[in-house]
């Protein structure tokens, strides 16, 4: 009698369980995140970039609201996304660096915390976080970094499947069929990854020849001799000295050198005629004028931005892809839409490309949102945030409490008009000692003032007035007049890592290291 009782109890406690996983879902909005590599807010039209056309970017941002002043916990393709799933910093999350790190898919994330109340949860296309994806309904990723043509996929059964065509274009395709293939009457949540605008930068072949007569303007700082900033002066991402001709730009001495680089290799016969006939024509030029100097820098400046943004327009078409198939299948009422960045992007500042430090065009995302009924549309949101509150803000919508663990905070109040104050400030931690030379740091900004601490590589302390100086050339840090700042914002560091119980940051700032 007592088992039958057990039994029963069990069966009621189930049965209220689904209910309520059944309430939820019901009312609960459809959710697609859509996640680029390494595109920079100076060059989307909602952002006032001047380079080229964003139209479908732009709709999110006309139907919804443009995040101004979006950062990222620590700027750099995998640690970023581990963040946005998990809503934790890197050194709670474990995923710390792309060169060490492999992602504990075991630990708890919101697509599980969405999958408990019913919703159908897939990622398609760019994951880089090394394990295979846990806690989906669906998944079909590109392995590592992914290829521009005829990409991989690793599949749930365990097998790589090689699909022809353009990777932006492909990962849509697969996106549209998943949507195509569930169940309607439960909401879903649609990761869309897109390997668009990671460098080497290989456009479409119908996006070739976009920029071809354009001339691009250097940045006032393309120059920067990164006087009195030690970190800067050891990188190794220079235009000038790391971009290479035949990896990145595709200009190669012959045939054999040609085939040496596996992204053309495994492009097909038509694909190859076409895009190598491009890129031979632009090199045969190019030997023409024989360049040295700061003529050579500034051409290959010229070919590096018409390179990125081909890539970057195959990827507003997608989006716009996306939008359509909300439009044409009625979802778009109850669809979140949110479009973000995982990092920002250096488009010739301070001489580089690339990304990792805190100087804001690396620190702060694109980052927009189209939430119809509850955003305001053409609405612009100066509010602090960050990549770390994506997490709790789309649990918050779907209407569940996110778990206590989770450090991010929702965002909606401050775009739904429930609440109108943000971050008074926002914390930093880079951790990769490897490539391109960038010394770890950790630091704080609050909008106006930017503190920085880099440590192994490098040993110093910076801080940047972001209001007399946008472009982060004058490094403060020492200098009279920025004493009394200068405390305040150690103040605030020691209290930031505290908070967040980032043990390695506390261990250093409590050691007392003064080198300057």
């Amino acid at each position: 009698m007592r088992f039958c009782t057990v039994l029963l109890i069990g069966f009621l406690c189930t049965a209220v369980d689904t209910s309520k996983a059944q309430q939820v879902s019901k009312k609960a909005p459809n959710i697609v995140i859509i996640i680029s590599d390494d595109h920079s807010f100076q060059t989307i039209g909602a952002y006032g970039g001047k380079f080229m056309q964003t139209p479908n970017i732009d709709r999110i941002a006309k139907e919804g609201v443009v995040f101004n002043k979006a950062y990222v916990t620590n700027s750099i393709c995998g640690p970023s996304r581990a963040v946005m799933l998990t809503g934790k910093y890197s050194h709670k999350n474990g995923f710390k660096d792309n060169e060490h790190s492999s992602f504990d898919g075991s630990q708890n994330t919101f697509i599980k915390e969405l999958g408990k109340v019913g919703y159908q949860t897939a990622w398609i296309g760019k994951w880089h976080l090394e394990t295979q994806p846990q806690g989906f309904s669906f998944w079909q990723i590109l392995p590592g970094q992914g290829s521009y043509y005829n990409p991989d996929f690793l599949m749930m059964d365990g097998t790589k499947k090689r699909v022809e065509g353009y990777v932006s274009t492909v990962v849509e395709d697969v996106a549209e069929n998943w949507l195509d293939k569930r169940d309607p009457s439960k909401p879903f949540c649609l990761v869309i990854g897109h390997k668009n605008t990671h460098r080497t930068w290989m456009p479409d072949l119908q996006d070739l020849r976009t920029f071809n007569n354009v001339t691009f303007p250097l940045p006032g700082n393309f120059y920067d001799n990164y006087q009195n900033r030690a970190a800067a002066m050891v990188q190794d991402m220079t235009i000038d000295k790391t971009m290479r001709i035949g990896y990145d730009l595709k200009m190669f001495d012959s045939k054999e050198a040609e085939g040496k680089e596996g992204s053309i290799n495994r492009m097909n016969a038509m694909q190859r005629q076409q895009f190598m006939q491009y890129y031979d024509s632009v090199y045969n030029d190019f030997k023409t004028k024989n360049l040295s100097g700061k003529a050579l820098v500034e051409w290959k400046y010229q070919r590096y931005m018409k390179d990125y943004l081909a890539t970057a327009a195959s990827l507003d078409r997608s989006i716009g892809r996306t939008l359509a198939y909300l439009d044409q299948h009625q979802l778009t009422e109850n669809t979140i839409v949110i479009y973000v960045s995982d990092q920002g992007f250096y488009m010739g500042e301070h001489g580089w490309f690339d990304k990792r430090f805190m100087y804001e065009e690396s620190f702060r995302t694109p980052m927009l949102m189209r939430y119809p009924g509850k955003i305001k549309p053409a609405t612009v949101n100066n509010n602090l945030v960050m990549n770390l509150d994506i997490a709790p803000t789309v649990l918050h919508a779907a209407g569940i409490k996110p778990p206590s663990d989770m450090q991010g905070k929702s965002f909606l109040p401050l775009i739904t008009g429930e609440k109108q104050k943000g971050r008074g400030v926002m914390y930093y931690h880079y951790y990769e000692n490897g490539e391109h030379a960038v010394s770890p740091h950790f630091g704080i900004s609050n909008g106006r003032y930017k503190l920085i601490r880099f440590y192994k590589r490098v040993e110093s302390w910076e801080l940047y007035d972001l209001v007399n100086d946008k472009s982060e050339m004058k490094n403060v840090y020492g200098m009279k007049g920025y004493e009394k700042i200068t405390v305040q914002l150690k103040k605030e560091l020691l209290k930031q890592i505290t908070m967040y119980e980032d043990v390695e940051a506390k261990q250093i700032m409590e050691a007392g290291l003064t080198s300057k």
